[in-house]
């Protein structure tokens, strides 16, 4: 009898109890994708839709031993890093995930909070440089974090090329600046890619507050497309794409008394091949 596999996406990030972003957001993402979701937990902020009340650490040999696991048993097609807020726990994933053959692997740098507060030590930051970048096919800052990458302000398009064109020189492989601070009715994203090339894309802004996870939703996109076998350019794409969709999907939504969730399954399977391989 012929066996399948699912093809398989691996989340290496923090915890969100209202089911928003962080590891929900990721393992909704791929679910509905059409990835089987497995998990890291990295730390457990207690948090809703208002926002962070407290932040619980998990032990590095936690995250370490939870790697080993999970590769061991189920190699993931792909991964997603989401915040990395120490050097020490820069340090643990990057040495666990060299113990592995490579696999594809996105990073989405959460520096910055909402509020426009940094988040992680400028230890952190150059860690996240020196170790994490190299290992990353793609990164996926919003403009505040390349702000923070580039060391300048990114408040416009031309800022963003300028950012974009810096980060790069930083080692990593290639770069998607989403562009959602942008002051206009279109959002503007630009993919800087590994060949030199500068790629635009563009979204309709929508009136809602309903944005919550949005980053971690298109990363893990980004990967359960990588994950499915897609090119990295159609992977940055189809991720963009499933990410807006879902934010349409959800902007009319009432969930809790902040910022809510976006509607991960609303039904995206247009965009991906249904056929298991």
């Amino acid at each position: 009898m012929k066996t399948y596999k699912y093809p398989s996406a691996l989340t290496i990030a923090g915890f969100d109890g209202s089911g928003g972003a962080g590891i929900q957001a990721d393992i909704k993402t791929f679910s509905a994708l059409g990835c089987y979701a497995t998990s890291v937990l990295t730390a457990l902020p207690v948090q809703n839709t208002t926002g962070v009340k407290n932040i619980f650490p998990i032990s590095y040999q936690a995250v370490s031993e939870q790697i080993d696991s999970i590769f061991d048993d189920i190699f993931p097609d792909a991964v997603k890093i989401g915040m990395v807020h120490t050097p020490e726990l820069v340090k643990t994933i990057v040495a666990a995930l060299q113990k592995y053959p490579k696999t594809a692997l996105v990073f989405d740098p959460v520096m910055v909070a909402t509020s426009g507060h940094k988040l992680i030590e400028d230890e952190t930051v150059k860690m996240i440089i020196e170790q994490l970048f190299p290992l990353a096919d793609v990164i996926t800052p919003n403009m505040d974090e390349a702000a923070v990458l580039a060391e300048m302000k990114v408040e416009t398009l031309e800022d963003m090329k300028k950012a974009g064109e810096k980060i790069m020189k930083l080692g990593c492989k290639s770069v998607l600046m989403k562009g959602g601070h942008l002051k206009s009715d279109r959002i503007t994203s630009l993919y800087f890619a590994e060949n030199g090339e500068i790629h635009s894309y563009e979204f309709k802004r929508f009136d809602t507050n309903n944005t919550h996870g949005s980053g971690c939703t298109l990363s893990s996109a980004i990967a359960s497309f990588l994950a499915r076998g897609e090119n990295l350019i159609d992977a940055i794409k189809l991720g963009q794409d499933f990410a807006h969709q879902a934010i349409e999907n959800g902007k009319d939504v009432k969930t809790g008394e902040g910022n809510g969730p976006l509607n991960h399954f609303y039904n995206p399977q247009k965009l991906i091949k249904n056929e298991l391989e």
